[in-house]
């Protein structure tokens, strides 16, 4: 049985049989990795520092530059966060004031962040104070016809 041996810094150590010393290349023909150290001969794989970048194709052209660039992208492009009328006749009760704060309050509009737009699916019955950063004719017409009003913010 091993000599039980008291538990220090000093005398920490790997269980027996649980680790491997690593394989010494190039130290001679006994060592069965002399010479080439089990890289092959010669070229770029031998050598050290060899890594190709991404999408290297062996010198062909690479996908990335044979295929045309197309469209643009619009750097003043906004996004919105959409929101639908029959949305807001399931989660608001009547008069109360839907704003970008409430939605984001009540999970119907994520990340924390961004524009709000309300669009007109479904119908809406109950006369809310809608404030948002645009909203769609037919969403408007409809909101106000149920008795609430539109404010663009």
């Amino acid at each position: 049985m091993a000599e039980k041996r008291p538990l220090k810094l000093n005398t920490l150590a790997p269980s027996k049989g649980s680790t491997h010393s690593r394989k010494r290349l190039g130290r001679g023909p006994g060592s069965g990795q002399g010479k080439t150290a089990g890289r092959g001969n010669k070229g770029f794989w031998s050598r050290s520092g060899s890594s190709q970048k991404r999408g290297f194709e062996g010198g062909q052209m690479p996908l990335h530059r044979r295929i045309p660039k197309r469209g643009f992208t619009n750097i003043f492009r906004e996004e919105y966060r959409i929101v639908n009328v029959d949305q807001l006749e399931e989660r608001f009760e009547k008069g109360a004031v839907v704003d970008p704060e409430s939605l984001r309050a009540i999970k119907l509009v994520r990340p924390p962040t961004g524009k709000v737009k309300i669009l007109g699916r479904g119908e809406i019955t109950r006369a809310l104070t809608v404030k948002v950063h645009r909203a769609s004719a037919e969403a408007r017409k409809k909101i106000e016809a149920a008795g609430g009003k539109v404010e663009i913010l």
